[in-house]
């Protein structure tokens, strides 16, 4: 299921303008990566993608459908979204997942939950997957409720994956636990991934360079890292960073 953007432009009530003139397509069975400065576009896109917000001019398509006609709910059921701030809610671990698919067995659940990586801590818990995590999981860590967050996108399986990168504060067992469980979550579907570090988008089909609400680059990160590209930049600065000591 392909998502096309054409002239997409966005402002806030205020007048600010955030996106001007944006196009580009998100194909089915490719991961889209947008990266770019922070406050460049990246999250407006994938909010406006799923019709949280709408767009001031131009036109989104999903499927060929224009998403200003369809109904949000009806949208909403195309995507799995994984951001950054995962909304859990004070009861068991069990219907914490079961929000991605309602009236889930608990069979399938648990398949999710292996798939995401989950069962092995919540094994470990007091009462396994009836445990109550508290208050937006405060009983779990910040690697945890990520990994609930995928289990629920495991069991809706949408067509589309709207993704924000949301591996940063991990520690670096955690982050490979959740890239593996992406790995497999995107197979075969329309992914957008909004990125933070380039190593983790060295492998998408397209890079979408985003700055000052406009696309300033759109390649594969091979081509991209060729050219004396914004994407190169980035990516050698991050590297560089990483390789940093006292």
């Amino acid at each position: 299921m392909m998502i096309e953007l054409q002239n997409v432009g966005f402002a806030y009530n205020t007048g600010e303008t955030v996106l001007k003139d944006v196009s580009f397509t998100a194909k089915q069975g490719e991961v889209t990566a947008l990266v770019g400065p922070s406050g460049g576009g990246k999250t407006t896109v994938s909010r406006l993608a799923a019709r949280f917000w709408d767009a001031t001019s131009g036109n989104i398509t999903v499927g060929g459908m224009n998403i200003s006609n369809v109904e949000p709910e009806t949208l909403l059921s195309l995507y799995s979204i994984v951001f950054q701030d995962v909304t859990l809610f004070n009861t068991s671990v069990a219907e914490n997942i079961r929000l991605g698919k309602k009236g889930a067995t608990d069979e399938e659940v648990l398949v999710a939950a292996k798939l995401a990586n989950c069962d092995e801590f919540v094994q470990k818990l007091a009462n396994g997957y009836d445990t109550e995590i508290g208050e937006n999981g405060c009983n779990l860590s910040g690697g945890e409720r990520q990994r609930i967050s995928i289990a629920r996108a495991f069991l809706k399986n949408a067509p589309i994956i709207l993704l924000d990168e949301a591996t940063a504060s991990l520690d670096v067992e955690n982050e490979t636990l959740i890239q593996t469980a992406l790995s497999k979550l995107i197979e075969n579907k329309t992914v957008i991934v909004i990125a933070h570090r380039m190593r983790t988008v060295e492998n998408a089909d397209k890079i979408v360079v985003l700055s000052d609400g406009k696309i300033s680059e759109c390649d594969t990160p091979d081509k991209l890292m060729q050219k004396d590209s914004i994407f190169k930049h980035m990516t050698e600065l991050q590297t560089a960073s990483q390789n940093w000591t006292i």
